[in-house]
């Protein structure tokens, strides 16, 4: 079946929260902060391929989202980040955001790539929170929520051949007798 438009909901990927820990050794009770930072969330990526010549691949899945960014760790270790969400659509697609009605995105070239979403920043450790009046923060920051949105997907066609005459001149009947 041929598809030439599809509506879809994107969501990047969220930060990763910032980790609350203190250091520790064996003969050091009470070490400094040591939380690490989470890791960034990751992005909703469309790219434009030539290998496609539909919309099929949104007939059935109309929901994407891209990973999550991993939790900051103790002695000062990041979190990973979330891995980028990467969608193929055929050359000569336009994408709108349904809420404006603006258009995001037209793929006119082959390897076009477009970020749509951008994952959210990771939140900081309880690292960056000490100074010398608060030398053992007892907290982080939470990572930031992904961007989220609703977007319409549309193919524009180019016709390979076109016929023209006047009215009733039979247009209609060498169509049919050509196609049969």
């Amino acid at each position: 079946m041929f598809i030439d438009h599809a509506k879809i909901h994107l969501k990047a990927g969220d930060g990763g929260n910032g980790m609350v820990s203190f250091h520790t050794e064996k003969y050091i009770t009470n070490g400094g902060p040591d939380g690490g930072d989470g890791g960034k969330g990751g992005d909703v990526v469309f790219y434009a391929s030539e290998e496609l010549t539909t919309l099929s691949n949104f007939r059935f899945k109309h929901k994407f989202v891209a990973e999550n960014g991993s939790n900051g760790m103790n002695r000062k270790m990041y979190g990973k980040g979330g891995e980028d969400l990467r969608i193929a659509v055929p050359v000569g697609t336009i994408m709108k955001d349904l809420e404006t009605g603006k258009v995001i995105a037209d793929f006119t070239t082959p390897g076009q790539e477009e970020i749509i979403c951008k994952g959210g920043r990771g939140g900081q450790g309880n690292i960056h929170f000490s100074n010398a009046i608060r030398q053992a923060p007892k907290f982080a920051r939470a990572g930031i929520p992904g961007e989220e949105r609703d977007v319409s997907i549309e193919l524009k066609l180019i016709a390979d051949v076109g016929l023209v005459g006047f009215p009733n001149a039979g247009k209609s009947t060498l169509l049919s007798v050509i196609t049969s």
